[in-house]
């Protein structure tokens, strides 16, 4: 039954609604000073109109970087940001998909063994594997190149996880009918598991695509060519010195050029990404 509140209502959509313009105020006041010329955004108060500089100022990072700090052209970075956030996602995907189903589907040896020892890596987070890992790719001669960024990042053992709790789910009856029908594990596993996991891998894809073009440490360690920066690196790289000394309004356009594509990969696969932890837990 639904009951009419009035004065409940008033007080949700209020409460909705300063909680929205204080988590959006942030971000336009973001915008605005990515609008203005250095000389405003430096003025006692800042203006909270948006300038006339917004071309000036997305032409210079997209296709020059600053002056003052890293002098890579974010049109640049936002490339190697997407090949690493694309990559990660499909890397950790396709890994684990399969992984998963050996451990589910197939009868071995030391199969629950090998299981928690994938998930006793979820302890070792690659900050604590930091130095080996470095050493590895140095070794591979894999620094400053998108092998170097992406491999280290792509074994996961919460994906792995989430898909073995997913596989669980599936009905052995599915299974025996493949068998009767004479298909082999890979067709049972192309014409029934990958279909039925579309949308535990969509919301998967969305997560760690937040996660790979989020990525700080890892790119910093393993990029010192400019070429090779990320977006997120860019940033930070644009930051040099005192507060007079920073091009802010640079710096601005290029965060908000750094949050568009997470932020229309979440919204394009919204629908996809609920339903897919929604059957996740199931």
């Amino acid at each position: 039954m639904v009951e009419k509140r009035p004065l409940l209502d008033f007080i949700t959509h209020a409460v909705l609604i300063v909680g929205a313009v204080l988590i959006a105020f942030p971000l336009y006041v973001t915008f605005v000073a990515s609008t203005l010329s250095l000389e405003e955004i430096m003025s006692v108060p800042m203006p909270l109109l948006p300038g006339s500089h917004f071309i000036d100022n997305y032409s210079q990072v997209l296709f020059a970087g600053s002056t003052t700090g890293s002098k890579a052209a974010v049109l640049d970075m936002l490339l190697n940001s997407t090949v690493m956030a694309l990559a990660v996602p499909l890397g950790k995907t396709a890994i684990s998909i399969l992984s998963s189903f050996a451990i589910v589907y197939f009868r071995f040896p030391l199969r629950n063994f090998f299981f928690w020892m994938i998930f006793v890596t979820l302890m070792l987070p690659v900050e604590v594997r930091i130095i080996p890992t470095f050493k590895v790719m140095a070794d591979l001669g894999l620094l400053n190149t998108y092998a170097g960024l992406t491999l280290p990042l792509i074994a996961s053992a919460t994906a792995t996880f989430l898909f073995r709790q997913f596989f669980m789910t599936i009905p052995d009856e599915l299974a025996e009918a493949a068998r009767i029908d004479g298909a082999g594990p890979m067709r049972f596993f192309w014409d029934v598991v990958v279909p039925l996991s579309k949308t535990t891998m969509a919301a998967l894809f969305v997560i760690q695509f937040i996660y790979g073009w989020n990525q700080y440490l890892w790119p910093l360690l393993i990029t010192s060519d400019e070429s090779m920066y990320t977006v997120v690196i860019g940033i930070k790289r644009m930051i040099v010195g005192g507060d007079s000394a920073n091009e802010w309004n640079l710096i601005m356009a290029t965060a908000m050029l750094a949050m568009l594509p997470p932020a229309a990969v979440v919204l394009l696969m919204q629908k996809w990404f609920v339903k897919g932890l929604v059957e996740t837990e199931k």
